[in-house]
């Protein structure tokens, strides 16, 4: 079974409130077997238009991936993000080769 991968890409317009967004997501991404494996630092858009926050989230699966997201638990969290950001999310499936 492939892993997959959250990739977001955030400009956060409320760093303080933003916080609330990681506390409400926090019990999502433990239940459903999350492991960070970027969460900002520095970046360097080569091509395209950047974003200052950049993160990518490792999932044992596809359907982890896409139960976390569709969770009511990280439904309440994205209401949150959705306030003081702006960004994109896509989930991707890994490589098995």
């Amino acid at each position: 079974m492939a892993k997959a991968y959250w990739i977001a890409r955030v400009d956060v317009h409320d760093a303080e409130d933003y916080k609330a967004y990681v506390e409400t997501a926090k019990p999502a991404f433990e239940e459903f077997g999350a492991q960070f494996l970027v969460r900002g630092g520095a970046c360097d858009a080569v091509e395209g238009k950047g974003r200052a926050r950049n993160v990518v989230i490792e999932f044992p699966s596809v359907e982890a991936a896409k139960a976390c997201y569709h969770s009511e638990t990280y439904q309440k969290a994205r209401a949150i993000r959705q306030k003081v950001s702006e960004g994109e999310i896509i989930i991707v499936e890994g490589y098995e080769g």
